[in-house]
């Protein structure tokens, strides 16, 4: 059997970091069995559902790296093949029409509320003879449900879970004005798209129950269920919007990279040992529904900013390089020119050991394309009269130096402290404040070396002289 998953949104709004756990613990089964992840876009509320959803939803899988299998499907395509197979149980007589008016039906609900019972239909109609009908009503197509036993479900993650079969009224298969609903849709699309294992959250679960006696009415084979907790934030409660970003595409804009993301929704409910760490490629090898717990998982946004820092640490330097100059950019209003792009890219591996997001990199980054135009406090401090002397004449000699490397620069840096009686420190602090204008940047040689000879040289000859109010 080929293993077959899928992830279904409703495209309602921005991909939720709930919804991207969902997909990525789909699309990381599918892998691990060399099967399909599928994609299908649940837009029959037509009201709701809006084409800049759908594409929040399809760039947040793209930016995620979470590929799918074949074309998207629509469901909002397949509503003439979902009533096909409503008729079809009609005609098997497995579903039935119901004529039950919208004040009869508020009248169930209310004596059921009055005598302390969840509402359900009352199953009126699946017996009684057509030709009583009212002819002012347009009736719906209800499923005949079990009437007596239980339905089983050996759920792969919540384990073997049953619900009385009294307690599922015959639900509406096709409403009064032709369309379908969506537990008929979902699980015709199931069956049609071929899908073996259901992994969604774990408040479908009493969907399933209802979804799986369709299945069972149809002779179709139901698919695996595997229902997952839910994701809560620090405190314990549902994640929402007032513990952080919970859409994946505030996630791209705060500067996290997508394999920080994917590692640390794949630790929401999954574990191998203790291992915290998990590259995405080990992931598949290693990802199964036995990992899965039963308990909702906390959101842990410093453990995310650990992860993140991790990647960045790891990731190539050009990659980040690309990642970034966009950043700088935008807060600088202008592009970058090849020699900044150079400088940013040649400075890359000591900035990225200090950071935590591309947020942080690029705001660190800035010292390779803003020359200072004011002084830290502290960095005035290291820039005084006698400090500028020094730097003017260790200008000289970094003008004539043969080979421009990190190693020949602090060679020359020191020997030239050396020849003016003062500690490397005395030499060195001052040339950092001239040339970023802090006293706290990546070592200073590593600075130098990749801001180049010319750059060193233009900084160096007009250092700034005002101090900055704060900072």
């Amino acid at each position: 059997m080929t293993v077959v998953t899928r992830f279904a949104p409703s495209p309602t709004g921005f991909l939720h970091i709930g919804g991207a756990r969902t997909a990525l613990f789909n699309w990381l089964y599918a892998r691990h069995h060399g099967g399909q992840f599928r994609l299908r876009i649940e837009d029959t509320d037509r009201e709701r559902s809006t084409p800049e959803a759908i594409q929040a939803i399809l760039d947040g899988l793209t930016w995620l790296g979470l590929d799918w299998d074949g074309p998207t499907v629509y469901q909002s395509e397949r509503a003439e093949r979902h009533a096909n197979v409503a008729y079809q149980l009609l005609a098997a007589g497995k579903a039935y029409r119901c004529y039950a008016t919208k004040e009869e039906l508020d009248e169930m609900r209310e004596q059921a509320r009055a005598e302390g019972r969840p509402p359900r239909y009352d199953g009126r109609w699946r017996d009684a003879d057509p030709s009583a009908a009212p002819p002012d009503v347009t009736p719906v197509i209800r499923i005949k449900m079990p009437l007596e036993g239980e339905t089983v479900i050996e759920d792969r993650v919540q384990g073997r879970v049953t619900v009385a079969n009294e307690q599922l009224d015959d639900m509406v298969l096709l409403r009064s004005d032709g369309t379908p609903t969506y537990m008929l849709s979902v699980v015709v699309d199931d069956h049609d798209m071929g899908v073996t294992h259901v992994i969604r959250g774990d408040d479908h679960l009493t969907n399933a129950f209802r979804q799986y006696q369709v299945f069972r009415a149809l002779d179709w084979t139901p698919p695996v269920f595997a229902h997952i907790p839910l994701i809560h934030g620090p405190d314990g409660t549902k994640l929402s919007k007032r513990h952080g970003a919970v859409g994946v595409a505030a996630y791209d804009e705060k500067g996290y990279l997508p394999e920080a993301v994917r590692n640390i929704l794949l630790r929401l409910g999954w574990g191998h040992g203790d291992r915290e760490i998990v590259p995405t490629e080990e992931a598949i090898q290693l990802f199964d529904l036995d990992g899965v717990g039963k308990s909702a998982a906390r959101f842990d946004f410093a453990k995310l900013d650990n992860f993140n820092g991790h990647y960045m640490r790891e990731a190539d330097d050009a990659r980040l390089t690309g990642l970034v100059v966009p950043r700088l950019e935008n807060q600088l209003g202008r592009a970058l020119d090849d020699a900044e792009r150079s400088r940013v890219r040649a400075g890359m591996p000591g900035l990225k050991q200090r950071a935590k997001t591309l947020v942080d990199l690029a705001d660190n980054a800035r010292i390779y394309v803003v020359r200072p135009q004011a002084l830290t406090p502290k960095a005035a401090k290291h820039l005084n009269d006698d400090a500028r002397a020094r730097l003017d004449r260790l200008r000289g000699q970094l003008a004539a130096i043969d080979a421009w490397s990190e190693a020949a620069l602090e060679d020359l840096v020191r020997q030239a402290a050396e020849a003016e009686g003062v500690g490397l420190g005395k030499l060195a602090q001052p040339l950092r404040a001239a040339l970023t204008g802090s006293t706290v940047s990546p070592g200073i040689f590593e600075v130098m070396a990749a801001m180049g000879r010319e750059e060193v040289l233009a900084r160096l000859a007009t250092p700034p002289t005002e101090t900055a109010e704060t900072g």
